[in-house]
């Protein structure tokens, strides 16, 4: 099928835009190198949290993950709606991220849902994506990948890139899609297991570079690279890590019945933790209610364990939900603030001290609050942390862990030397690249798919970006 244009879209997972741009000048990567020179390279702000599956939302809905019900790779129902009986908590590592398309919000489309014309490749959100169009999502595949997750075999997993980027390649020359998706996820394991410098990174990159090459050298022979948008985008950086709080453990040594996955059921258990990343946690309170309530409710009985938590040196913001419009941010040194917003704007207000280091600010534009904060340690906090702390599914009290450190000390099939996940700028800012130059400034991932639609046509019912065509 043809089209007036088309968007590629390469997620290369992890891949940070310093690692990124020095590959590039060092030649490693000849193709991206090309595409930035023809097109741009840019640095972007991912979301919060900024972890693999959540991560992925902005690309394929133009939402943040709290937007759309996905507050982390981990989280707890307290409805007991969505999740159910014995453990009514969610983890997308496994089986249950069969489930994510499910738990996804039906007031915003998929891109997949808006043009029937797509394809996607280990892509975890596939909601409008028929079977067939689907690459890496059938049962002998998942089996494979499992194998390789649980037997810690990172160099495995740059196998599987390089065979779902060929037979990506193969399929958007046949098909000739409007849109295509493919995630190489590589990098990212390859950071986890052996740092983000290793050498393993870097020829997972290659393998990123090889599929772009490929797919430009098609399009350029089939005549249709000139309406071809082909886009590198990464959906989270990574920072070194070699101290793991045991968090879950850690609560429960404060006298607490708590449930924390793996083991996730546990009759009458007072608190759940639910890590991702693992460098930022959900911590859910009082479990026998289940209707939220926000921390002003919640004070008197849960401000000593806050404040516990909080004392650890491995928490470097906590963020307590005061309302649907307001969010507390405690530092243990610097202080607390308070977040508010509208539907158009954003405020920070220090209460004592400057927890995220930007001063006061009034009724900031998106826009504003992204330029306000780009620089500082916590790159888009204002509209990161609106957007979470908004979410139903998200916890009473939402961490973001100090640099160096991470929150999952146990059950991991290899121990991390690299972690994502928090808000600090090693996580939140990634890299993208476009094969021709941009009309406007890009911000933010969840600018992706609003662009995407720009191009294509498509009129979603809402997003969160702003195209940057």
């Amino acid at each position: 099928m043809n089209h007036s244009s088309s968007v590629i879209l390469v997620l290369a997972d992890g891949a940070r835009p310093d690692t990124l741009a020095t590959a590039i000048a060092a030649g490693e990567l000849p193709s991206l190198a090309r595409l930035s020179a023809e097109g741009g390279f840019h640095t972007v702000t991912t979301v919060f949290p900024s972890v693999t599956g959540p991560a992925y939302s902005p690309f394929l809905m133009g939402r943040h993950p709290g937007s759309v019900g996905l507050p982390g790779l981990r989280w707890y129902d307290r409805s007991h709606v969505a999740c159910g009986w014995p453990s009514y908590a969610r983890s997308y590592i496994g089986y249950q991220c069969l489930r994510l398309d499910s738990d996804l919000a039906t007031s915003s489309e998929t891109i997949f849902e808006l043009e029937p014309s797509s394809i996607g490749a280990l892509s975890v959100i596939r909601r409008g994506l028929p079977p067939e169009r689907q690459i890496g999502s059938g049962a002998a595949f998942v089996a494979r990948t499992a194998i390789t997750h649980f037997r810690g075999r990172v160099s495995g997993w740059l196998d599987i890139d390089a065979r779902i980027g060929e037979h990506f390649v193969r399929r958007v020359a046949d098909e000739h899609p409007a849109f295509a998706f493919v995630a190489l996820t590589g990098i990212d394991k390859a950071s986890h297991a052996l740092g983000h410098a290793s050498s393993l990174v870097r020829d997972a990159m290659r393998v990123v570079d090889r599929t772009c090459a490929a797919l430009r050298r098609n399009a350029e022979q089939n005549g249709t690279w000139d309406s071809t948008h082909l886009w590198v985008v990464s959906d989270h950086g990574h920072s070194p890590v070699s101290r793991h709080e045991d968090l879950a453990g850690f609560v429960g040594s404060l006298g607490l019945s708590t449930v924390a996955h793996p083991w996730t059921v546990r009759p009458g258990a007072q608190v759940a933790v639910a890590v991702s990343g693992n460098a930022m946690a959900h911590i859910y309170a009082g479990l026998e209610n289940r209707d939220r309530a926000f921390w002003p409710a919640l004070a008197a009985r849960w401000d000593g364990i806050a404040a516990a938590i909080l004392a650890r040196e491995s928490v470097d913001l906590m963020l307590l939900p005061h309302s649907e419009t307001a969010c507390e941010v405690r530092t243990r040194e610097r202080g607390c603030g308070i977040v508010s917003w509208t539907d158009s704007t954003y405020s920070y207000h220090p209460m004592s001290g400057d927890p995220l280091g930007i001063g006061a600010l009034d009724n900031l534009t998106e826009i504003d609050a992204f330029n306000a904060t780009i620089h500082s340690s916590y790159p888009d906090a204002l509209v990161q942390i609106a957007r979470l702390s908004a979410c139903s599914r998200s916890g009473d009290m939402i961490l973001s862990a100090t640099p160096g450190w991470d929150f999952r000390a146990r059950y991991e099939p290899i121990r991390h030397v690299s972690s994502h996940g928090a808000l600090h700028r090693e996580h939140m800012l990634v890299p993208m690249i476009t094969n021709r130059a941009v009309a406007g400034t890009p911000r933010r991932t969840v600018d992706v798919m609003t662009s995407a639609c720009a191009v294509l046509g498509l009129k979603p019912t809402t997003t969160e970006g702003t195209s940057f065509i």
